[in-house]
């Protein structure tokens, strides 16, 4: 294991030598490189498709967490939302601002699966009663789903700017976009557009309802919350001698920055437009959920650098230096040697210091420790939700097990 990572760290010092020597054996080797790293996540994704098929999950609670048709009327719900926030006689002495709002809205909240908004409206369908499921209720599932859309692509439209990332749900990244008048300075404050839009879209449709200041409390908390998991996240990504890289702190971050908004916060949305009030069973709930968020996080840091990019989009966590569970593990596991080889290699463009620390967690036996917490975790979950007393259903949670077990990409 020594031995493989010493020569990895001086095949990197050779190459920093002859930097200004780049050759056609070069260009070969990094695509030796590739290569290799297709073929890894190639096999890890198809071990992890079929680990996921026999799962022990009651068939009943295994159906399609969100119909096509489910997607299709949410979608439609759209227009009216972009038409409520730039239409309606709002700021008529600002025209250009609010064109500006109305292509923000519709380049950066279009593509993607909208998981979180869905599982608003099919977390209302289970919770609240029959006779509630009336047209004008549903309507406003919809809108509240688009609202938590809202607050999720302000936060990566700010992070995807931090990051200087390329594309985000296959199209470029807003702050590319010269033909928009987009900058790093504009898209940030485009995000915030996003960001405080929101209430507006509340205030709009929700002020009369019981529960709306509930839902604006929340969304004000869990808004706050975000942004501190992006600061404590940008925070670690600093720390070159990765320090900061432990596992206190990445649960933290995964449940600032992931955990709440994503898992969390569609379930007491729907609790509230419910009428559903008992702290007890917003707690059990909320116990569930957070624990489901540390899970999807891990695994979807596993899929950053195992998972087959046509399933889950190119992995660049290595890159981009973010504070990971295999990082955590590997710096856990790393002698001396292996911990100064991460501090040269770990947040590098180079695809051959990029390809070197995924070396180094094959050395470190990653993949396999991955595959015991993901089982552990799926035991754990399985029976938090079974053991849940206050009547919230079992097959809500079950579904949101599935989707992230399943993990469409």
């Amino acid at each position: 294991m020594l031995a493989t990572t010493s020569s990895c760290v001086r095949r990197l010092a050779a190459g920093a030598a002859a930097a200004g020597q780049r050759s056609m054996s070069s260009g070969l080797q990094r695509k030796t490189h590739q290569q290799q790293h297709q073929a890894r996540r190639l096999r890890y994704s198809n071990w992890l498709a079929s680990s996921a098929l026999g799962r022990r999950v009651a068939p009943a609670a295994l159906d399609t967490a969100a119909s096509k048709e489910d997607v299709l009327e949410f979608n439609r719900v759209f227009p009216d939302v972009v038409r409520d926030l730039t239409e309606t006689g709002r700021h008529l002495d600002a025209p250009s601002a609010t064109k500006r709002f109305a292509k923000v809205l519709q380049y950066n909240m279009t593509g993607g699966k909208k998981n979180r908004g869905l599982a608003v409206v099919l977390s209302y369908r289970l919770l609240a009663r029959h006779e509630e499921l009336a047209s004008r209720n549903t309507e406003l599932a919809h809108i509240m789903g688009w609202a938590l859309e809202m607050l999720h692509t302000s936060l990566l439209m700010t992070q995807d700017t931090l990051d200087e990332a390329k594309t985000r749900r296959g199209k470029p990244c807003w702050y590319l976009l010269p033909e928009f008048d987009t900058t790093p300075q504009t898209a940030c404050n485009d995000a915030t557009l996003l960001q405080t839009g929101l209430f507006q879209l509340l205030a709009t449709h929700f002020r009369s309802q019981p529960y709306y200041l509930d839902v604006v409390d929340l969304f004000h908390d869990v808004s706050h919350k975000a942004v501190i998991g992006q600061l404590l996240d940008i925070e670690t990504r600093r720390d070159r001698s990765l320090k900061l890289f432990t596992m206190d702190r990445y649960y933290l971050i995964t449940k600032y920055k992931t955990a709440y908004h994503t898992f969390q916060m569609p379930v007491s949305l729907a609790l509230y437009m419910a009428g559903i009030q008992d702290p007890e069973i917003h707690r059990q709930a909320k116990t569930i959920l957070m624990e489901m968020g540390k899970f999807y996080q891990v695994m979807d840091d596993f899929l950053d650098c195992y998972g087959d990019p046509a399933l889950v989009g190119p992995g660049t966590d290595i890159q981009d230096g973010k504070c990971t569970w295999l990082a955590v593990v590997a710096l856990q596991r790393a002698s001396d040697q292996q911990r100064r080889f991460m501090q040269e290699c770990y947040g590098s463009k180079e695809p051959e210091k990029v390809e070197a620390v995924r070396q180094l967690y094959d050395e470190l036996g990653l993949p396999a420790t991955y595959k015991s917490y993901e089982e552990q975790s799926y035991e754990l979950l399985c029976t938090q939700i079974q053991q849940i007393s206050r009547g919230l259903p079992h097959k809500l949670f079950f579904k949101f097990l599935e989707k992230i077990y399943v993990k469409d990409p």
